[in-house]
């Protein structure tokens, strides 16, 4: 039998980085890589140059010498949309691009799930400003405020006033420009891709949606499409630190009883046809009010959200990884074998500060090496940072998260008592605080899966 030919990854970081080395070793895969790490420098300055079409001009030319034949991302800011253009062009399998673009522009998101499933959308409205203009008067406040293009929650928060409106989008000279080079590979493509014949008169990406806050517990519908066929995966939870919009865990499996899973299905199979995702992995993020018996949308992400992809391995025996490699070949990922699930629950522990000066130490070698020991199951994520980026996480996010940490359990309890174990032994504070304080609803809009800083991931083991 001939060797499959080569995968093309991109930006393939962090979680990614570990699932398709995982998954790719299981299938005997090849794969190469390109794109930068936005937040590891030197690696980051490729940021000052870089061109979307150019960036994919120069794989097309590179594909047949290299021996590519598919390619894959799950890169929110970038890949996700050049793996769908890169596809497009040389005829391999993939997500059609104007999917991408409809899912990632969140006002356009808006107008469509107004359309099809209007009972799980929110009030919304652009802020009529440019970035660091006068805020205009007449907003009804609070209002949940984001860019209509965005990944890893950058400005997403609830404001209550003018004032605080106004102080949310005062820039400096240095933060206006990495904004609108972030943004403005998306716009242009938006703009010749999507407002010409989808959406006449798009407006443009450099903006802020304004959106009626909620408040309610918030959920993640995972799932493919494969041959215009929606299918859901499964329902991570996400559970916020009190009196926050900071995610603290997500878990597996989901409290959501599966009547409003169903529900949350039927809304995603409606939007995601709507906007012709015909094929790849996605994640919607919602919220549930039981109170209420209300579903209500928070966006869609036209990739897979990289975080869960172990959690889905350990308690449900299924790699979202090598789903996503099947689907980047062309193959049905309904026959991607699973395994023998290894727990029962499991969480993405996410370790915060909400105040500058409050010290955050990152565990030595030792700490290390006693963790691996305890839990060899165990997957560890420190993010160190200097002064200077931990100041800009707080203005930008609210929070500094400086640590993620993967266990897994025989039941939630078991889960629990081993989280508080494994986070002593890293002299830090188990994500639990929510059931230290009174109980109370949470408001975000805040996307689940991107990390603020590469990593030094650790693969912790006795």
């Amino acid at each position: 039998m001939s060797a499959p030919p080569r995968t093309l990854l991109l930006f393939n970081h962090d979680w990614d980085a570990i699932g398709h080395a995982r998954a790719g070793a299981a299938r005997g895969m090849a794969f190469d890589e390109a794109g930068f790490d936005l937040f590891a420098f030197p690696s980051n300055a490729h940021l000052a140059w870089f061109d979307m079409t150019r960036f994919v001009d120069r794989l097309a030319r590179q594909a047949a010498r290299r021996g590519w034949g598919a390619v894959g991302s799950q890169h929110e800011q970038f890949g996700a949309l050049a793996a769908a253009l890169l596809a497009e062009r040389m005829g391999w399998p993939g997500t059609p691009v104007a999917a991408i673009l409809a899912c990632q522009h969140k006002f356009h998101a808006r107008q469509v799930l107004q359309r099809v499933a209007p009972e799980a959308n929110v009030d919304f409205e652009l802020l009529d400003a440019d970035y660091g203009a006068p805020i205009p008067p007449g907003i009804a406040y609070p209002r949940f405020v984001k860019p209509v293009k965005a990944a890893f929650s950058v400005l997403a928060r609830e404001v209550h006033s003018h004032a605080d409106l106004h102080r949310h989008t005062r820039f400096g000279a240095w933060e206006l420009w990495v904004i609108r080079r972030l943004v403005e590979p998306f716009e242009r493509m938006a703009q010749q891709r999507l407002g010409s014949d989808l959406a006449p008169g798009l407006p443009s990406a450099h903006r802020l949606l304004l959106e009626a806050p909620v408040r309610a517990e918030q959920f993640n519908l995972d799932g493919y499409a494969f041959n215009g066929e929606v299918h859901a995966l499964g329902v991570v939870d996400a559970v916020m630190y009190p009196g926050t919009q900071a995610f603290m865990r997500f878990e597996l499996p989901s409290k959501l009883p599966q009547p409003v899973q169903a529900r949350a299905l039927d809304v995603a199979r409606r939007f995601l046809q709507a906007v012709g995702f015909t094929h790849g992995l996605f994640n919607m993020e919602f919220f549930y009010d039981a109170a209420s018996d209300r579903l209500t949308v928070i966006e869609f992400n036209p990739r897979m959200a990289s975080q869960f992809s172990d959690l889905y391995l350990r308690v449900l025996g299924l790699d979202l990884h090598a789903l996503a490699l099947a689907l980047a070949h062309g193959e049905d990922p309904a026959g991607v074998l699973r395994v023998a699930p290894v727990a029962g629950a499991a969480a993405s522990f996410v370790y915060r500060v909400f105040d500058a000066h409050t010290p955050v130490t990152m565990p030595d070698a030792a700490r290390r090496r006693a963790l691996a020991q305890a839990f060899p199951d165990a997957l560890l994520f420190p993010f160190p940072k200097p002064r200077g980026s931990m100041t800009r996480d707080f203005k930008w996010l609210g929070s500094y998260r400086y640590g993620i940490v993967h266990l897994g359990g025989r039941d939630a309890a078991d889960l629990r008592a081993r989280c508080e174990a494994a986070s002593a032994l890293l002299g830090w504070p188990a994500p639990y605080a929510e059931l230290q304080a009174p109980p109370t609803h949470h408001t975000s809009h805040a996307a689940p899966i991107s990390p603020t800083l590469s990593p030094q991931s650790l693969r912790v083991r006795p």
